[in-house]
């Protein structure tokens, strides 16, 4: 009878024990933190990191791969400084104003409309309101006001340094000149047919990044680079 209550005691334990065991989990682990990893906030301070800072800022003088770095200040003078004498490094080609016109689909489109009058989607929908034609007078848009505005940004509108390289904001700059001179009436200008044109005068986006991963150099780097 005793041992009859002993293996009916065990038999009870061994259920109990296997009713607490998760199939779905391991329920014991050597060394939990290999399985269970420490999440951060962004931007935190944690004494793990140096200075404290998870995200680092880069260092003082140095220049993203891909930008090159612009000399007009942001300011009155600057931007007429960059409308009267900045011109577009990239070649004026069939292939690039494709892209620019992707590009411009991208980012412009939704507030300058597909034909640069203004009438994009958020101004239709009163979300954004004055937004000028690229023919407007008063303003009397260059190559050189383009790219400053869409490297700065200008009242509403936020810089677009930040989504695109300096390659593709010169991109972008070829089709608005383009749907310009359709709003003017003017005829399309003929491509550039100097096929030894360099047309890596600005960094691409693939030179700008490494294994996917954007790197920095100071500008003595950038030299050598470019020997």
């Amino acid at each position: 009878m005793r041992n009859n209550i002993q293996i009916l005691g065990s038999l009870m334990l061994v259920v109990i024990l296997a009713s607490c065991q998760n199939k779905d989990y391991r329920n014991y682990q050597y060394m939990p933190n290999m399985y269970q990893e420490v999440s951060y906030e962004a931007y935190g301070n944690y004494e793990v990191f140096p200075n404290g800072m998870e995200a680092m800022i880069p260092a003082e003088g140095s220049v993203s791969r891909g930008w090159m770095p612009y000399e007009y200040e942001n300011s009155t003078e600057g931007y007429e400084a960059a409308k009267g004498t900045l011109a577009n490094p990239v070649p004026y080609t069939e292939d690039n104003l494709n892209e620019g016109k992707e590009l411009y689909t991208i980012y412009c489109a939704i507030c300058h409309g597909d034909k640069g009058d203004g009438q994009g989607t958020l101004a239709k929908r009163e979300k954004i309101l004055g937004i000028p034609a690229y023919n407007d007078q008063g303003r009397a848009i260059t190559e050189g006001s383009i790219y400053h505005v869409t490297y700065y940004g200008i009242n509403t509108m936020g810089s677009y340094a930040s989504q695109t390289t300096e390659r593709e904001l010169w991109l972008i700059n070829h089709y608005v000149i383009d749907l310009k001179y359709e709003l003017d009436g003017k005829p399309k200008r003929a491509f550039d047919s100097d096929a030894s044109v360099d047309d890596e005068a600005v960094l691409t986006e693939e030179e700008a990044t490494d294994d996917g991963n954007v790197m920095t150099t100071t500008p003595s780097e950038e030299a050598q680079i470019e020997e």
